[in-house]
């Protein structure tokens, strides 16, 4: 069925306009942003397809051959799904900026979407001003925590060149466990210390997986 062949009143862009984009359904809404279909098969089937395939959660991860792989959709159009969920990722970033942290369910907030590759483990240190505003954060290893690949030179190093008056270590189990293992533990211990002799606190260590958090400070693991 064409768009066209649709009762004026059940289509997207009419309803859109006369009842607001809420009354409008996911597939509906991403049928509005890539405007057209192709010969015999109309925009809104298009996207029920892609959603009904990837899910919905799982959209914004998918690349630009994955999404060609339905029906419908060319390189354009698959250019234009990823180029809306980048763009509502700058906003989250954006709105984000300056985050005073507050509790460890911030630092999880602030890091939804900045983990480039969640498949592997990755440690990242927040930079804190005086007020506890996030000032900028790095990534300063990529694979396995251990003592031996972390040294505290190089997190502090990266701390002093930001004026950072407190750090927060935050990295991500892949496997969705949260909880610590001893290399955690270990280097939690040994970044404190340094950070104690710098006079630049190590307010938390955070481990994040895809729904949840782990904080060093609220179970009082920071001596």
């Amino acid at each position: 069925m064409r768009i066209h062949d649709i009762d004026p009143a059940n289509r997207p862009r009419e309803r859109f306009l006369s009842s607001g984009p809420a009354s409008l359904s996911p597939a509906e809404l991403l049928a509005i942003i890539l405007r057209s279909g192709t010969r015999g098969r109309n925009i809104v089937d298009t996207c029920n397809e892609l959603i009904s395939q990837f899910g919905l959660e799982q959209l914004p991860g998918k690349s630009l051959q994955e999404l060609q792989k339905i029906r419908g959709i060319g390189q354009a159009k698959a250019m234009q799904v990823i180029a809306v969920f980048e763009l509502h990722k700058h906003l989250h970033y954006s709105r984000n900026a300056n985050l005073k942290v507050q509790s460890a369910r911030d630092v999880f907030e602030y890091m939804k979407g900045r983990i480039p590759d969640e498949t592997k483990e990755h440690l990242c240190i927040l930079f804190l001003d005086a007020k506890n505003r996030i000032i900028r954060h790095e990534i300063v290893s990529v694979g396995t925590l251990t003592a031996s690949l972390i040294h505290p030179r190089e997190i502090f190093k990266a701390a002093i060149r930001e004026s950072a008056n407190s750090v927060i270590l935050v990295h991500n189990h892949p496997s969705g466990d949260v909880q610590p293992s001893n290399a955690d533990k270990q280097v939690t211990t040994i970044l404190k210390q340094a950070g104690n002799l710098l006079q630049i606190d190590l307010l938390d260590h955070v481990i994040v997986g895809a729904d949840d958090w782990f904080s060093f400070r609220d179970h009082s693991m920071l001596s």
